[in-house]
């Protein structure tokens, strides 16, 4: 026996398809908010990452880059200073891949609520940042696992690799 030919099985069959892709597509979206590229250059891993995290440039402004990268005499209360063509770049690799460079693909959620002439030096100091941790309580950044609050790997396993959802 031959199955009757329906009109609207293309149809049906493109709606689902379509719907399936929307829900897929949906759920890449959201489990991506809290991406931004990990540092891929050796020289910014090795010089950033012998101290601490080396942190996404996506994290922050190309001008806090530029600020930060200036006073390396002076960074953080070490003096971290590095030769001038090194210097130079790693200063360019991060203002490349600032939060406001390539349309601000990953970094411009952070951005929001930064005035445009503000450089800040840390991440902790982003408005979004502090919104997406308020609910932290002050004893959790005190615990001897944390210690500070530019210890993302305490609470973000995945980090490293630019994942920076909740865990």
């Amino acid at each position: 026996m031959k199955t009757k030919y329906h009109p609207l099985r293309p149809v049906i069959f493109a709606g689902l398809t379509l719907a399936a892709s929307a829900l897929l597509w949906t759920q890449a979206i959201a489990d991506g908010k809290h991406f931004f590229p990990p540092v891929a250059d050796a020289k910014v891993k090795e010089e950033c990452g012998s101290c601490h995290m080396a942190f996404s440039p996506a994290m922050l402004p190309a001008r806090s880059w530029q600020k930060m990268m200036g006073d390396l005499g002076n960074h953080f209360g070490d003096d971290a200073s590095l030769a001038p063509q090194l210097n130079a770049e790693i200063t360019d690799y991060l203002v490349r891949n600032a939060a406001d460079a390539n349309n601000g693909r990953y970094g411009s959620k952070l951005m929001r609520g930064l005035s445009a002439t503000s450089a800040p030096l840390r991440i902790t100091e982003l408005p979004k940042w502090q919104r997406e941790h308020r609910e932290v309580p002050a004893w959790e950044w005190r615990h001897k696992e944390v210690r500070t609050k530019a210890n993302c790997l305490a609470c973000h396993v995945d980090a490293e690799r630019g994942y920076y959802d909740d865990d």
